[in-house]
C-alpha cells in the first residue's frame, strides 16, 4: 500500500481571486516586499505569482469578480466553508514591527500585535478585502501534536503522524510511461520564458524525454 508520508514537503501556492491585478502587485510586492516571481496572461486572462519564501501566493484576475466581504480572521461565520485568512511568517520580532510600521505608514489599518502565546501576529486586509497575517514564532513544537484542548478530540490522541487503515489501498497504480500531461495555460509562458533566460527546466523534467511528457487534453482524445 503506497502512503504519503514525506510526500507533501510544503504548500506549493494558495491562489486568490483579484479584480485589479496592479493594485494587488503594488501591494504584495512593492509593499510586503513579496518578490513577484511569475505570471500568465492572455485572452483577458492573467495569474500572476508572488514569493514568500519557498511558498506562492497566486491571484487570478476576474474584472467582474466582487470583492470578498469583510470578516475579521478567525471571526465565526455562517458563510460557505472555506477560507478563512492567510498567515505568513517573518524571522524576527523587529521583522515583525517593521511590516506594521511599513502598513501604518501606507495608511493600512492593523490590529495587534497580539500574543497568541505561541507566536505575535498582526491582522489586516489587503485591497481585495483578503484578511492577512503576519505572524513570528514565540515557540516551536518539540513534541507533536501540541493539542491544549477542553473538549479534547479522539481522533488527536491517535497521534501526529498518518493512521492506516482509514483510506482505501491504492489497487491501479499509475505506470511509468502514463505518467504525462496535457497542455494547460502555461505553456507559452514556458516556452517564452525558456527562451529568453528566465527559467529552466527541472534536473527531473529534463531527463524525461520530450515524447513522453505530454498527452492530449481528454476532450480532443474523445
Amino acid at each position: 500500500m503506497t502512503e504519503l508520508t514525506d510526500k507533501i514537503t510544503g504548500i506549493d501556492h494558495l491562489a486568490f481571486i483579484t479584480n485589479d491585478m496592479v493594485k494587488t502587485v503594488r501591494f504584495y510586492r512593492d509593499l510586503l516586499g513579496m518578490e513577484l516571481n511569475a505570471g500568465i496572461g492572455h485572452d483577458g486572462y492573467r495569474h500572476y505569482f508572488f514569493r514568500a519564501g519557498n511558498t506562492l501566493i497566486a491571484f487570478f484576475e476576474y474584472e467582474g469578480a466582487s470583492e470578498m466581504k469583510r470578516k475579521f480572521h478567525g471571526s465565526p461565520s455562517t458563510e460557505p466553508l472555506g477560507f478563512d485568512h492567510l498567515s505568513v511568517h517573518v524571522e524576527s520580532r523587529a521583522d515583525l514591527f517593521a511590516v506594521k510600521d511599513k502598513l501604518e505608514a501606507a495608511g493600512i489599518e492593523v490590529d495587534g500585535v497580539v500574543d497568541h502565546g505561541t507566536l505575535w501576529s498582526i491582522y489586516f486586509f489587503d485591497p481585495n478585502n483578503i484578511p492577512l497575517e503576519i505572524s513570528w514564532a514565540t515557540c516551536e513544537v518539540v513534541n507533536a501534536p501540541a493539542i491544549h484542548d477542553s473538549q479534547p478530540l479522539e481522533i488527536a490522541a491517535e497521534g501526529a503522524a498518518p493512521q492506516p487503515g482509514h483510506w482505501p489501498a491504492v489497487t491501479n497504480p499509475t505506470l511509468e510511461e502514463d505518467m504525462r500531461a496535457y497542455p494547460g495555460n502555461g505553456y507559452l509562458m514556458r516556452d517564452t520564458g525558456i527562451a529568453e533566460g528566465r527559467l529552466r527546466f527541472t534536473d527531473e523534467y529534463a531527463a524525461i524525454p520530450e515524447e513522453k511528457r505530454s498527452r492530449p487534453r481528454p476532450e480532443a482524445a474523445e
